[in-house]
């Protein structure tokens, strides 16, 4: 009789343990989907909006590579949140929640706006999965941010055949200094596409130290430019191209710019194309 007693009571108390463990799944289901739509109002806010990561998340941005870590995201997401006419939209429309309730995930779709390199509003619409895990102080943060837009991507770029008398010349973006030109050659550098810019420089011309999320291609087609690497600009460590020079500069890169004389560069890559400062006081776009 005892041992019944005994392992009744065995039994109880691994009953109690086992529901004490789950977690209430429809109630953090609804507070997932909340919690998204939240965060989905932080996008004006770039301290707020990044407070909704885990310290060692992930962003998984198409056309770029996969970002870890709070400075990390920053420095890949504030030039696309801070860029002029930007605006980002995203609806969660599932959540789904582990039975430990410690891990879930929610998906939906998004809709991003941003000007392109002409100063037109363009519009990209998404899809996203974001993987959330629950914090020891109890609170949700995202693990895994993945994303991708509805279009599919070209298997090839497009036959461009322009003559230079053909091209469009305009002011810089304003993350640029003014003084220069700029002429779009093809594709869409606000896009992650690939993408050929001109740009005619006036002798002088310069641009701080700074540095851009994707690879960046030079070529020097008329005058001379200098160019330094590091965080400081430093007019000894500047290297002269001449026409017909080339320069690849990896991504994330430190890097700075002095116009010797007039010259026309051309460079192209894989969009967007950013300019982030290593100063922010240098930033054009903010005085």
């Amino acid at each position: 009789m005892s041992r019944h007693i005994h392992l009744l009571t065995v039994l109880f108390a691994a009953a109690v343990v086992a529901a004490c463990g789950r977690a209430n799944v429809e109630q953090e289901k609804s507070a997932l989907l909340a919690l998204d739509r939240e965060w989905s109002e932080t996008t004006k806010n770039i301290n707020r909006f990044l407070s909704y990561y885990a310290p060692d998340a992930s962003v998984y941005q198409p056309g770029m590579t996969k970002v870890t870590g709070t400075q990390a995201i920053k420095d890949q997401a504030s030039p696309m949140l801070g860029r002029p006419g930007f605006s980002l939209q995203w609806t969660p429309v599932k959540a789904e929640v582990s039975a430990a309730g410690d891990v879930g995930y929610t998906t939906g779709t998004y809709t991003a706006t941003m000007k392109n390199a002409p100063g037109n509003l363009a519009t990209e619409s998404g899809k996203y999965v974001v993987v959330w895990k629950k914090q020891l102080d109890g609170h949700w943060k995202v693990a895994e941010d993945i994303f991708n837009a509805d279009a599919p991507m070209s298997p090839s770029s497009p036959l461009v055949m322009v003559a230079s008398g053909a091209l469009t010349w305009g002011p810089p973006p304003p993350s640029l200094p003014p003084g220069a030109k700029m002429a779009v050659v093809s594709g869409d550098p606000s896009k992650p596409e690939p993408f050929t810019v001109r740009a005619q420089l006036p002798a002088g011309y310069k641009i701080a130290p700074h540095w851009h999320p994707t690879d960046e291609h030079v070529t020097v087609l008329s005058g001379t430019i200098a160019m330094g690497m590091g965080e400081q600009f430093d007019q000894a460590a500047l290297k002269d191209l001449p026409a017909g020079g080339y320069a690849a500069l990896p991504a994330t890169m430190r890097h700075y710019l002095l116009a010797k004389t007039a010259a026309t560069i051309q460079v192209h890559g894989m969009g967007p194309l950013a300019v982030n400062y290593v100063n922010p006081a240098d930033d054009p776009s903010k005085k």
